[in-house]
């Protein structure tokens, strides 16, 4: 026995999409049947709203530095959101 959450079902690779290795991938909704698609394994159903663990993914994501709108470090942090009143 695993600690790693069930997979989804008949995934199957569909289109190699970009040099970095992105893939898009499809498979059936474990939870309402609709097919669904996504990157790299990784999948979430518009229909019934069922998502799959990032950790079900075919290889690791990305850290922020890999991230090519990465703004270093030393950038300062995005202010948040303020509501208006009304």
């Amino acid at each position: 026995m695993t600690d790693q959450p069930p997979t989804a079902p008949h995934a199957e690779h569909v289109v190699d999409t970009s040099p970095t290795g992105a893939e898009i991938t499809s498979t059936e909704c474990p939870q309402c049947g609709a097919q669904v698609a996504g990157l790299n394994g990784r999948y979430a159903c518009g229909i019934c709203g069922w998502v799959n663990h990032w950790s079900q993914g075919h290889g690791d994501l990305p850290t922020a530095e890999q991230d090519p709108d990465y703004p270093g470090p030393d950038a300062p942090r995005p202010t948040a959101l303020r509501r208006r009143r009304s």
